[in-house]
């Protein structure tokens, strides 16, 4: 980027976030720590997105081997077992002190329980990765949060203090305790702001030093190898007492001026935001529409290139549940196309439970209540948060997804397999890039010894296979791991080979059964129609209906079937059609 136009750009935004004085001061330094990150780089691009692209979500020690360093195991474990991801998101691998790896001692270290950066470079060298940005808050085993305790530089003004009487009610909170956590520094008793927990304490981006430095870590990240970086919990970066202390103006200009910053120091890589919020309130994080600094006759969002669509887990799953698409249907055809060099990045689980709080002006708290019933009955558990009426709701529901398919509202059945590799396939065709958790990949149950030993609830969906006991379980032709992992894999490669399936491509919602979720992806010849049963009873579907012509045949790229165009065809329950003209 031409360096008047970045200085223009980057002074534009930090005028929105700080007095001049500030500005005149820090933008220099951006510049500087701009030009010596892009140098590394010589000007290599990022392949971008397509119907190839796959990520995988996992944690370092998700699959372990005795005598072998975690990463190496999950590389080897990537190379054999699922070769078809092109993406890797190694959930934080960074020493913490809590939050399996979300409350961050040090940025710029690699946990050495896990490996080296040297891991990371090799795992690099293979797939694209993505790293986390926890840049909402910090450990207060840090540097910076021992600096604060003894009152030394640059740590002592790196945090928020409130007193302990501050009005915080109208704060928005993802969790149930104070908002405000005592220390006892040199000076006594100072009250910090805590959004997540006491040991994971937010940082005072009002002090600029505090923007330059996590812009620096940022930038290491870049060239350390990240393709993508997710900004964590980055709704609740800027704080500002009276407001609801989310999603405020300074927060997106933050992430603005890490998308300007992006895009100098590494073209082709991809910022991700992490925003567990209400659909629409997720929607910002695209940012506006303007002309592209390096080709003006194009357009592009100007913040993060994707953001997560939460809504879709829950979503997915109290389609299944209830077996019944509509509610899936009206909010597919409800979604806007995303902005022009953005899209979703489409899942149903993660290392977090299923957020309910998408799910807000989408689902009846009723039904909300009763989904939670049955996920209960599946061997799940809720987590609460904290409104500002001083009551608790529901925020996310804590189950595998797999076992989450075990059945539905009128309890387990024996439909698990399939009504689970429906939800991944419905999932894995809307328009976006398709992320797969790794429990997913393996059909793990629920891991309720994980959730004795530790105490937390989200144990449950982070179990530990050791990786000879996880290939036992692949070889057995009949197990769960097996039927899961090698039809997920099958499917991912039909897929990759239908340009239908790129980001780009159009998206199409048809409402034509209470049963069926219906999708058309694409235009013309390569278009592909996807039928999805999410019933446990046989639907008939005349495809004229769908296909808008009675001659010739289309053909079912999943099994390789013909059907005549003027035929009815039945789906059993559970079963997907993805159909082109043939």
């Amino acid at each position: 980027m031409d360096t008047a136009l970045l200085a223009s750009r980057l002074t534009a935004l930090c005028q929105s976030i700080y007095p001049d004085k500030v500005v005149q001061r820090i933008v220099p330094q951006i510049i500087s720590m701009v030009d010596d990150g892009a140098s590394h780089h010589n000007g290599a691009i990022v392949p971008a997105l397509s119907e190839r692209s796959v990520l995988l979500i996992t944690y370092g020690n998700s699959v372990l081997h005795d005598g072998e360093k975690p990463l190496a195991t999950l590389q080897r474990f990537v190379e054999r077992h699922v070769p078809e991801m092109t993406h890797v998101h190694i959930l934080p691998f960074f020493p913490y002190s809590s939050d399996d790896g979300f409350s961050v001692i040090d940025y710029l270290m690699v946990d050495p329980g896990l490996g080296d950066w040297s891991d990371i470079a090799a795992l690099g060298e293979q797939r694209e990765l993505m790293f986390d940005f926890v840049l909402n808050h910090i450990s207060r085993e840090s540097v910076w949060f021992a600096d604060y305790v003894s009152n030394h530089p640059p740590g002592n003004q790196y945090f928020i203090e409130m007193p302990p009487e501050t009005d915080v009610r109208q704060v928005v909170r993802p969790r149930s305790q104070a908002l405000l956590t005592p220390i006892y520094t040199r000076r006594g008793v100072s009250h910090v702001w805590a959004t997540f927990s006491p040991d994971q304490i937010d940082l005072n981006y009002e002090n600029p030093d505090v923007l330059l430095d996590m812009i620096g870590i940022f930038i290491t990240y870049l060239n350390k190898g990240a393709s993508l970086t997710r900004l964590d919990a980055v709704a609740f970066l800027w704080k500002t007492l009276g407001t609801r202390c989310v999603h405020l103006p300074q927060t997106h200009a933050v992430v603005k001026l890490l998308r300007v910053i992006n895009d100098a120091v590494r073209p082709g890589s991809l910022l991700i935001t992490e925003t567990n919020v209400p659909h629409e309130e997720n929607l910002s994080y695209f940012g506006s529409v303007i002309d592209d600094p390096e080709a003006p006759e194009q357009k592009v969002g100007d913040e993060a290139h994707l953001v997560y669509q939460f809504a879709l887990p829950p979503l997915i799953l109290y389609t299944m549940n209830r077996g019944n698409a509509d509610l899936l249907t009206n909010w597919a055809q409800s979604l806007a196309p995303p902005p022009p060099g953005c899209t979703f990045l489409n899942f149903t689980a993660s290392h977090d439970g299923i957020g309910l709080r998408a799910l807000e002006g989408i689902l009846p708290e009723h039904e909300i209540s009763s989904l939670i019933d049955s996920m209960q009955q599946f061997g799940g558990y809720v987590s609460m948060k904290a409104n500002a009426d001083g009551t608790d709701s529901p925020y996310e529901i804590n189950i595998s997804y797999f076992d989450a398919m075990m059945g539905t509202r009128r309890g387990p059945d024996s439909l698990q397999i399939n009504r689970f590799l429906c939800a991944q396939s419905i999932m894995m065709v809307l328009q976006g890039l398709p992320a797969f958790y790794i429990h997913s990949l393996l059909g793990t149950p629920n891991d309720q010894r994980g959730v004795e030993v530790t105490g937390r609830l989200r144990s449950i969906n982070r179990k530990k296979w050791q990786l000879t006991e996880l290939e036992t379980e692949l070889e057995k032709p009949q197990s769960a791991q097996h039927l899961v992992h090698h039809e997920l894999r099958r499917r991912i490669q039909v897929r990759q080979s239908h340009p239908a399936f790129s980001p780009e491509a159009t998206q199409k919602v048809y409402d034509l059964d209470s049963h069926l979720f219906i999708v058309q992806r694409g235009a013309g010849l390569d278009s592909v129609c996807c039928l999805f049963n999410t019933s446990t009873q046989d639907v008939d579907l005349p495809l004229v209906k769908v296909m808008h012509q009675t001659d010739g045949q289309v053909l079912d790229v999943l099994t390789g079937q013909r059907h005549p165009l003027e035929k009815t065809v039945t789906l059993l329950p559970y079963q997907a059609m993805w159909l082109r003209v043939v």
